[in-house]
C-alpha cells in the first residue's frame, strides 16, 4: 500500500491536523510535507488537486482538504 501525504504549512491550523492525521492514520502510513521546509514538492501539490493546506492526498488520489490554513496562492506568496 502507498502512503497518503500530507501537505502543510506550519501554521497552527496545519501543525494540529498534521499531529491528528498522523495519530489516525499511523507515522508509517504517511508522508509529511512542510512548505515551509520543502518548496520543491508545491508543484506536485498542486498537480494532485491540493487547492489549500493542511490536505491530505490518499494512496488512490483522493484529496481531503482538513479545516482551512491557507490558500496555495497564499504558500506561494
Amino acid at each position: 500500500m502507498s502512503k497518503s501525504v500530507f501537505y502543510h504549512a506550519g501554521c497552527p491550523v496545519c501543525v494540529s491536523a498534521e499531529h491528528d492525521i498522523v495519530n489516525l492514520v499511523g507515522a508509517d502510513n504517511v508522508e509529511v510535507v512542510h512548505f515551509g521546509n520543502d518548496m520543491s514538492r508545491f508543484d506536485e501539490a498542486e498537480k494532485a488537486g491540493v487547492k489549500s493546506v493542511p490536505a491530505l492526498v490518499t494512496p488512490n488520489g483522493n484529496v481531503l482538504h482538513i479545516n482551512f490554513g491557507a490558500s496555495m496562492a497564499d504558500v506561494k506568496g
